[in-house]
């Protein structure tokens, strides 16, 4: 999954409206906000608890939309789907490996971004 960071940099561009602080200050927050849902969906994974899951897919989901994280977003109803049909199963573990690759890149892209300012 190649993430289009001049997709991304038009947009916190245009959110910030051109206030140099706000920009950086909101590409940290959704860097953070990646690496949190990385570190929750892994937590929920090890304990196998549906909840943390749940929880983090709800907080991440207005930006993975806001900012065109498409392939994330569709991954993590794949996961939601698995999880509600089979559970913590073989297939949630090939998914869990799938998503978190894509969501390493779009992090690494990220970083990438923030790094650049």
């Amino acid at each position: 999954m190649k993430l289009d960071s001049a997709v991304l940099s038009q947009k916190i561009l245009e959110m910030s409206e051109g206030d140099e602080d706000f920009k950086v200050e909101l590409t940290s927050a959704i860097h953070s906000g990646l690496l949190e849902l990385r570190q929750q969906y892994s937590l929920g994974k090890e304990k196998a608890d549906l909840d943390i899951i749940q929880q983090i897919r709800h907080k991440v989901k207005p930006t993975l939309a806001m900012f065109e994280f498409d392939e994330l977003s569709e991954s993590l109803q794949e996961g939601k789907q698995i999880l509600e049909s089979e559970g913590f199963g073989v297939n949630f573990e090939s998914h869990f490996k799938d998503f978190t690759s894509k969501l390493d890149e779009v992090i690494q892209e990220v970083s990438s971004l923030k790094d650049a300012m």
